[in-house]
């Protein structure tokens, strides 16, 4: 079975005035479908920097990056922006709804441009499984910081995709509501088998993971599975 995602030497570095600063520096990594990775480390131990890479959102100074198999590395960006849309799902730290639809609207466009059948079906769905069956109508901003995360985790899982790339999902949010937001997380991921990738500072976050990467100065420190 060929690995949900593969990085293969993967370096990044970034000028900085006169200097370069190595963001990521030759990380190999392979995550399995269906697995759950959790990716631990400092503040500026190149997490999300790492993350990108593995969305195809950035591109590596040097390395390889696989994505189902196909190679984010080399690939134009309109067949990037094709691959992330049928095959990515994206949670951010601050949420990122677009403030001009309502929740139900946000949910919406991922399955459309996804062309899935019944796009509005799935949409109702995902928000009635994440508690927001009747919030629909509403807009961002009339939610609470709980709430606009609940309604991404269901956009995010919106178009089936077969990877979820999450980046302190739950960083904004009180402990309580955090940990309701990954029950979500973890419920829908089970439900469709989605490889999920996890970048948070959160040990007990991380504790539900198969897998716990940690990262130092840009490098794999350790490699841990459940169990």
């Amino acid at each position: 079975m060929k690995p949900a995602l593969e990085l293969r030497g993967v370096v990044k570095r970034l000028p900085s005035g006169a200097r370069t600063l190595t963001i990521v520096d030759g990380i190999d990594l392979s995550v399995a479908p269906g697995e759950f990775v959790a990716i631990l480390g400092p503040s500026g131990s190149g997490k999300s920097t790492l993350l990108g890479l593995m969305a195809g959102l950035d591109r590596p100074t040097a390395g390889e990056v696989f994505l189902d198999g196909q190679p984010l590395h080399s690939m134009d960006e309109d067949a990037l922006a094709l691959l992330r849309r049928r095959s990515v799902g994206f949670v951010f730290q601050s949420f990122q709804l677009l403030q001009n639809l309502t929740a139900l609207e946000n949910v919406l466009l991922p399955a459309e441009l996804a062309r899935l059948p019944e796009p509005r079906s799935r949409a109702e769905e995902l928000l009635a499984a994440v508690g927001l069956a009747e919030r629909g109508h509403h807009y961002p901003s009339q939610l609470s910081g709980g709430e606009q995360q609940r309604v991404a985790l269901a956009r995010a899982f919106a178009p089936k995709p077969a990877i979820l790339l999450a980046d302190e999902p739950t960083g904004n949010l009180d402990s309580a509501t955090g940990a309701a937001v990954l029950d979500l997380m973890a419920e829908l991921r089970e439900r469709g088998g989605t490889t999920l990738v996890l970048v948070t500072h959160d040990a007990e976050l991380a504790g539900r993971a198969h897998r716990k990467v940690f990262l130092r100065d840009g490098r794999v420190e350790r490699d841990e599975r459940a169990g």
